[in-house]
């Protein structure tokens, strides 16, 4: 079990190996996640590279913080706190709707521990976050640690500051399953409530529950939001290999994004759903106190 300081695509990067399986990471670009390979054969894609990070785009595994998905308000007030995003540039989407949060690609990531043995490697980065974007001082850290066949991550927010910390954060993990075209992936779904979206893809209100499922990706695409049950589970799999995500309980939300014609596909844990952060409707961290959330990517 080891890490090494290498270089991916011409930027700085970390290499934890875990017998056959390494997760490569990019320190200065977002603490983001690469590369996942397990007995030889890549588990996540990263279409467009470090520019599309510079550029504000997702990839890889990436942490969207301190919202996950979108938000349908550039002012709006939380926690006693009013927060103001107009006149800030923002990456948004098709809607003009900031979307992913703050953290895409950015500098400012600082080693805190990293540790190699018999039971795998482990590296964890921390930043602090204190900007008029979010006016919630607050250090954010992230760990992964690396066994074989499996990454866990953990994310951390702590208040560094007198108020309270509200967590709207998630993970856009781009996934691939090897040796087979998206087309043949299954998508496999625990027991769920998919919960409606207006044409901008904010929640409306409405819910439905859905069983679970595993069905062939074919020629569906999706950009659907469930809340979880008691089994946080989500998967891609083909009868030779799959990709499972298997979140906890401070992750009670998913979007599921499967893109027309993309070989990839997202099976995103969030903290809170999609737009909670303007209403309100998000976990608070009082000073004195963390906030820790994880979630593990199982290959095979």
């Amino acid at each position: 079990m080891t890490i090494a300081r290498t270089r991916w695509r011409g930027e700085p990067a970390l290499r934890l190996t875990a017998g056959t399986t390494s997760l490569v990471v990019l320190p200065d670009l977002g603490w983001t996640g690469v590369s996942l390979r397990h007995d030889g054969r890549e588990f996540l894609a990263a279409p467009g590279g470090p520019a599309a990070l510079r550029a504000g785009h997702t990839l890889g595994l990436p942490l969207l913080a301190p919202w996950a998905n979108r938000i349908s308000r550039r002012r709006f007030r939380v926690a006693g706190v009013d927060v103001d995003l107009r006149r800030r540039r923002l990456h948004t989407d098709g809607h003009g709707l900031p979307i992913h949060g703050l953290l895409i690609g950015a500098t400012g990531w600082e080693p805190v521990r990293e540790q190699s043995g018999a039971a795998g490697a482990a590296v964890t980065a921390a930043r602090a976050f204190n900007t008029p974007a979010f006016p919630f001082p607050h250090r954010i850290e992230v760990g992964y640690r690396l066994r074989p066949g499996r990454l866990d991550v953990t994310t951390t927010v702590v208040p560094s500051g007198r108020r309270r910390v509200p967590v709207a954060f998630g993970w856009h993990p781009y996934l691939r399953v090897p040796g087979a075209p998206r087309a043949r992936w299954r998508l496999v779904l625990p027991a769920r409530v998919h919960l409606g979206l207006d044409e901008r893809g904010i929640p409306t209100g409405a819910g439905s529950e859905a069983r679970a499922e595993a069905r062939p990706v074919g020629r569906r695409t999706f950009d659907d939001l469930y809340a979880l049950d008691r089994r946080r589970v989500l998967a891609l799999e083909t009868d030779d290999h799959a990709v499972e995500i298997r979140a906890d309980a401070r992750y009670p939300f998913a979007q599921v994004w499967v893109p027309a014609g993309r070989p990839f596909a997202a099976l995103e844990p969030m903290t809170a759903a999609t737009d909670a952060l303007t209403r309100g409707e998000v976990p608070l961290v009082a000073p004195g106190d963390a906030f820790s959330a994880s979630f593990a990517v199982v290959l095979r």
